[in-house]
């Protein structure tokens, strides 16, 4: 079965071409039942030679990517669990956007070694896919970091994110028959009203947030314990850029170069590393 939530992120988040490569970055929901001969046609047809999996292990089963790995395409994990006790009573209180918003960047701040895994594998040569349950919330926030970080308008990141919504309903159908089981033994079981949205105010507030708190994604990516050859091998491979070559180390050193903010900023003690 084809994934669900599938894009490359460069269509909405840099349609115009100007900061983004595209067939570099791709998104999706978890494969629903499980990848099969359609699932692999499809990562190979975008040249997807990575998986990157955001779910906590609780979520996983190993057949998930299995038809994926024994094509060769490699899956990374780096699990980003919601619901561990720094975060459970946000979840409990959480009524509007942009307490999802905030939600997320707590999210992100409590899982560094996961984002780092994250933007390492997405630095990978070919292209990388980056999912979570729904594809909507881990791997909306993990888009928005490195799109941000390709300098991608805030705007235009809010535009992808916000196109989840459109898959909503095969998603949640997809989720509810695979957790069909753990849902009725939970009959009380309450779904903060944003988590089941994809609210723009919510994207937007997460960009605000990392920007004001942290810097943006150039200095909070370095804070999570991501170096600065990972964040120059992942621009010079998905900048919009042609003369960009991830082989090239003159050109890494180029673009580390240019964007000396976080590094600068990490050494100062102006941002912290995030908190485990």
């Amino acid at each position: 079965m084809s994934l669900v939530n599938f894009r490359d992120s460069a269509v909405l988040g840099d349609p115009e071409g100007l900061r983004v490569r595209p067939g570099v970055l791709y998104r999706s929901a978890q494969p629903f039942p499980a990848a099969d001969a359609a699932t692999v046609e499809q990562l190979r047809a975008c040249d997807i030679r990575t998986i990157v999996d955001l779910r906590d292990g609780s979520e996983t089963d190993p057949a998930d990517w299995a038809a994926a790995e024994s094509a060769g395409i490699a899956v990374v994990a780096a699990p980003v669990n919601p619901a561990t006790d720094g975060l459970a009573e946000r979840l409990r209180t959480m009524t509007t956007a942009a307490d999802l918003g905030d939600f997320y960047v707590l999210m992100a701040e409590s899982a560094p070694a996961a984002v780092a895994a994250a933007v390492e594998a997405a630095a990978r040569p070919g292209a990388v896919l980056l999912h979570c349950a729904a594809g909507k919330d881990r791997t909306g926030l993990l888009t928005a970091l490195l799109l941000d970080l390709l300098g991608v308008p805030a705007e235009l990141i809010v535009a992808d994110y916000v196109r989840t919504a459109d898959a909503l309903p095969q998603i949640f159908a997809g989720l509810a028959d695979r957790h069909r089981t753990a849902l009725n033994e939970r009959p009380d079981l309450h779904i903060p009203a944003p988590l089941l949205q994809a609210p723009a105010e919510a994207m937007a507030v997460f960009l605000d947030l990392v920007r004001t708190r942290h810097g943006g994604a150039a200095a909070f990516l370095p804070a999570c314990g991501v170096s600065a050859e990972t964040l120059a091998a992942f621009r010079a491979k998905a900048s919009a850029d042609a003369s960009a070559d991830p082989a090239d180390p003159a050109k890494a050193s180029a673009d580390a170069a240019a964007h000396p903010a976080a590094d600068a900023a990490v050494s100062a003690g102006v941002v912290e590393p995030a908190a485990g």
